[in-house]
């Protein structure tokens, strides 16, 4: 969740903010000359402040931004959006695929079907493929060993209710004969494996596979209750997509302990400890096993198809040694609690990071700053600037004057003030179209917004034009839907909900809403009213609020707003999904998988799905898009699914915004050449409009510098 935060102040504040300002705020050449260091110092200003500081804990912008400075992922992507080693330095992505030898089926041309004869049937096929299927073809080339596997007996045991009419819960005992089976090794992830080896092995050959007949329940269950658990005990089939990431030697931790590959299956292990509650949760759930070759290599291999899985891994690695389960047992002993309740959750750790990234944290004084120094032993070298300090600054208006006098170095331009300060030659400035939206989300577990023709009407109720021309001087583009638009994942023939306030009062009507004699909407003599709140500190929210107020108001919902601060309203409003509507945004990543914002298991406390929204046709197309690597067939899912969300209207899509920031053109990219000069490189944006990508040989100069050809 990357959210931006912003405030607006009465005028009469706002004048003693800028007399502040102008009083006690030095010019930057003042700072240096009394204080060189500042040259060797970043200040970056946030409206709000960290929550913790733990990757796989926390889900807020602000606490995002410090940990990637503090933490390292094992991959990332370069400036041109390809995946580039950071911890690792390496992978390879295979598939090791299975499937059982179905001796009922009727193999073409095979007259003994066993377990030899249907691998060997495949080996001589894929030497002698030249009159074949060019799929089958390819599926063949792709294979690199074939072995076949004995058959095997064991035992399972699960608690359920017998019957429906039970009430409690009986132990059963699995007994399992697993046929012979086939292991197929590949030198890449083939999802149309099973579907261009039916064309060799026969239509219907999978999928007659009937694992009831190895399956044996004491006590006994309905046939359809046995072939349910076959199905997960002894699928048919089975893809596990593989993953190899082989480290770096020299990646050390803040405290100098060597990063190896166990800290990357704690990390992995501590997403998955339920006690930990992390909102990461859903991207590793695919993963089968994470097993530890040596120090330096991991392997993670995949229970079926999950196309985005090397993506997860941009994930910050954490210290095992700090906060292993010893660990926290020490620390609560250490600290009066009780061990059998404390959790990672609970650790001093997120107030206190250790990271193996370029940044150490030292000090944390919560709604004040947080101050980070530069690592020296950071793998590919420390960062030109010594210290990054990330100062709470609530005011816009207080940030902006700072900027001027250099006491803060970077500036996010508010919609107004894009024209002027692009025009500013004392700045270099940058600007793109976020990677994200600002929406209105309605709490379906609350009426009346589980009625899907309120939350329509609630949109069609409210000028999203309006909203970008005078809240965002034209800065922002409308959308419809939860993908992003620069993407092809975004599904352009859907039209946005149209500004129609007599069209909204007459769905409303059709919900059983009509006015009463003082003009407001009722429904069993109850009138429609309730609550939108939004974060404190974020003027365009604020805005938003009073625009859908008067919105509603016109067509005769009641209709209270409130803003609370950006701590509280995560924790206490957010995650324990305690309000009616929200005004919020997303800042989305490049890959489309929607599973952990849109699927109906991510409606819980702490979870992302927090209006509640519930689809099943919307649940397996999220599925299928996390399980599709054909790209034309990941875009038409996509493309069904944003359909699916414009028309239940969970959240009022508003826009998505255009960003620009500012900077002081004294701030360059330094490297140095191999003679041992500096050599002064223009700050250029990535792909992304991410132009902090080198951010670790940025420094602040006392003059511009004369840049390089290249810069």
């Amino acid at each position: 969740m990357n959210i931006r935060r912003l405030l607006i102040l009465a005028p009469v504040t706002v004048i003693i903010v800028l007399l502040q300002s102008y009083l006690w705020v030095p010019t930057y050449d003042q700072q240096t000359r009394g204080n060189p260091a500042r040259m060797s110092e970043y200040i970056a200003a946030s409206i709000g402040d960290a929550s913790l500081l733990n990757p796989i804990l926390s889900a807020d912008s602000a606490s995002s931004n410090i940990e990637g400075f503090v933490f390292e992922g094992l991959i990332d992507r370069d400036e041109e959006l390809r995946f580039r080693g950071r911890i690792a330095t390496h992978w390879e992505i295979y598939e090791d695929a299975f499937f059982y030898v179905n001796e009922s089926a009727v193999i073409p041309g095979l007259e003994e079907n066993n377990a030899g004869a249907v691998a060997e049937l495949i080996r001589k096929v894929k030497h002698n493929d030249d009159k074949v299927n060019p799929g089958l073809r390819a599926t063949l080339q792709n294979i690199k060993k074939i072995s076949v596997l004995p058959a095997r007996t064991f035992r399972v045991t699960r608690r359920a209710k017998l019957t429906l009419d039970d009430k409690d819960e009986t132990e059963i005992t699995l007994q399992v004969s697993a046929p012979y089976r086939i292991k197929l090794t590949l030198d890449r992830v083939d999802q149309d494996l099973f579907h261009n080896l039916s064309l060799l092995l026969g239509n219907g050959y999978f999928e007659s596979f009937r694992g009831d007949r190895f399956v044996e329940a004491m006590p006994s269950l309905s046939q359809d209750r046995l072939k349910a658990y076959a199905r997960r005990i002894l699928p048919a089939t089975e893809h596990n997509p593989t993953l190899v990431f082989h480290l770096r030697p020299d990646v050390k931790f803040h405290d100098g302990h060597i990063l190896d590959a166990g800290d990357v299956r704690f990390t992995y292990e501590s997403i998955m400890n339920a006690r930990n509650l992390s909102p990461r949760t859903a991207d590793y759930e695919p993963v089968k096993a994470i097993e530890v070759i040596d120090p330096l290599t991991v392997r993670i291999v995949y229970k079926r198809l999950y196309s985005p899985a090397i993506g997860t891994w941009f994930m910050g690695i954490l210290p095992e040694h700090l906060l292993n389960a010893k660990a926290l047992e020490q620390e609560a002993l250490r600290l009066g609690k009780d061990p059998n309740t404390f959790t990672m959750r609970h650790s001093t750790f997120n107030r206190n990071p250790i990271g193996c990234g370029p940044f150490i944290f030292k000090e944390w004084k919560s709604d004040q700053y947080i101050l980070l120094d530069r690592f020296k032993d950071y793998w590919e070298g420390p960062p030109n600037y010594k210290k990054y300090i990330y100062r709470i600054v609530p005011d816009l208006l207080t940030q902006e004057m700072e900027f001027y006098a250099g006491t803060v170095d970077s500036y996010s331009v508010q919609p107004h003030q894009v024209q002027r300060l692009r025009s500013d030659d004392r700045y270099q400035s940058f600007s793109g179209t976020s990677f994200g939206y600002t929406y209105i989300g309605y709490n379906m577990r609350r009426k009346p917004f589980d009625d899907p023709r309120v939350r329509l009407a609630l949109g069609m109720a409210i000028d999203v034009d309006k909203i970008i021309k005078y809240v965002l001087y034209g800065q922002g583009e409308q959308i419809t839907g939860p993908f992003v638009k620069q993407t092809e994942y975004y599904n352009r023939s859907i039209e946005a909900v149209p500004y129609d306030p007599e069209g909204a009062l007459q769905l409303l009507q059709e919900a059983g809403w009509h006015r009463n004699n003082q003009g407001w909407l009722e429904k069993d003599g109850k009138r429609l009213e309730f609550t939108l709140i939004t974060n404190s500190g974020n003027d365009l929210r604020k805005a938003i609020l009073a625009i859908a107020q008067d919105a509603w108001k016109q067509i005769g919902i009641n209709t209270r707003t409130d803003l609370v601060e950006w701590s509280v309203f995560i924790q206490n409003r957010v995650n324990k999904l305690d309000f009616d509507a929200i005004v919020l945004g997303w800042s989305m990543g490049i890959d489309p998988d929607l599973y952990q914002i849109w699927h109906s298991s991510q409606t819980h406390p702490e979870q992302l799905n927090f209006v509640g929204f519930k689809n099943t046709t919307a649940d397996d197309l999220i599925v299928k898009i996390r399980q599709e690597y054909d790209f034309n067939k990941q875009v038409e899912y996509c493309h069904r699914l944003h359909e699916i969300i414009a028309r239940q209207q969970p959240y009022t899509f508003l826009y998505m915004g255009k960003w620009t920031a500012v900077l002081d053109k004294r701030i360059a990219i330094k490297t140095i050449d191999s003679t041992g000069n500096p050599v002064y490189q223009k700050i250029k944006p990535t792909k992304t409009g991410n132009y902090t990508f080198y951010f670790n040989k940025w420094i602040k100069l006392p003059e511009v510098p004369t840049f390089s050809a290249e810069g």
